[in-house]
């Protein structure tokens, strides 16, 4: 009687051990919904939207590429911004995602994943202008979105009357009206805009200053995504190193560009890296692509 190919048979054991490490991801990372990525979103634009059975918009790009790499089906939860953070906290859902901004405050209630891109805030306004400063606001009525953290710093400039609206929209129809001369509001949704109505004849100018007086007007920001504290590991490791990778093949800025985010201020970090030794270590470097 033959015996059996000991050697032969340890070998296929290990191609089949490897084969089947090889497609643990979709199972053995630890999510709301085993298999999925239950994503809280707002679905304002250019960040997140859902169609077609897919994530839309940058973040929302992203997110779904992340997502297939891992092996994961997004399962998309629509809801206001409040919610999405609520949502986080109490882990109902994996991520929240749309245009989220790093800050300290954040870090100490969430998880919070790599940068996706950059931003500074600055001027929208007409095209017969070209701000790009704060000395360039004095003297003038300046709309923006009721909630947003920079407020006091625009009340610091010297004769800014600030006009406060609920939506983004409300504020550019006052602008387009000549109600205001100029709108601070959120640099994504601002840029989005004009892409898609360029007859408006308005322009976004990044603020130029990077005034440790102004930090929340003039600094660097990131846009991130938000875990529950108590996320696996391993999920935020994971999706961490999908975002290195995408940052690595430029791949960032092709999917800006389809929303009209083109400017190196989105992709190439310049200023304080303020995220250093507070929840990276003091040694981790911003990412980009120029």
């Amino acid at each position: 009687m033959q015996k059996p190919n000991v050697q032969r048979f340890a070998g296929i054991y290990a191609g089949l051990l490897v084969s089947m490490l090889a497609s643990l991801p979709a199972f053995a990372l630890e999510t709301v919904e085993p298999g999925s990525l239950t994503v809280a979103f707002t679905g304002d634009m250019p960040g997140t939207g859902y169609q077609d059975s897919r994530m839309v918009g940058y973040d929302g790009e992203i997110l779904q590429q992340i997502s297939e790499k891992l092996g994961l089906k997004v399962k998309p939860a629509l809801m206001d911004w409040a919610s999405t953070i609520a949502s986080v906290q109490a882990n109902r859902v994996d991520v929240m995602a749309g245009t989220m901004g790093w800050t300290e405050q954040r870090a100490k209630i969430m998880t919070v994943s790599d940068p996706i891109h950059y931003f500074k805030n600055g001027i929208t306004q007409t095209d017969k202008t070209n701000w790009s400063s704060l000395k360039d606001l004095q003297g003038k009525k300046v709309g923006t979105i009721t909630g947003f953290s920079f407020i006091p710093e625009m009340r610091k400039i010297e004769g800014l009357q600030v006009a406060l609206y609920d939506t983004s929209d409300a504020a550019v129809r006052d602008l387009l009206a000549g109600r205001i001369d100029a709108v601070i509001g959120d640099p994504p949704v601002m840029q989005y805009a004009i892409f898609r109505n360029q007859q408006w004849h308005l322009r976004f100018n990044a603020f130029t200053d990077n005034d440790p007086e102004f930090p929340l007007l003039t600094g660097l920001g990131q846009v991130v995504y938000g875990f529950n504290k108590e996320a696996s590991p391993q999920l935020v490791a994971a999706v961490n190193e999908q975002i290195q990778t995408l940052w690595k093949s430029c791949e960032m800025r092709k999917i800006g560009a389809r929303y009209g985010l083109t400017q190196d201020v989105w992709y190439v970090p310049q200023g304080n890296n303020l995220r250093s030794g507070v929840d990276r270590p003091a040694d981790w470097q911003l990412p980009g692509c120029k």
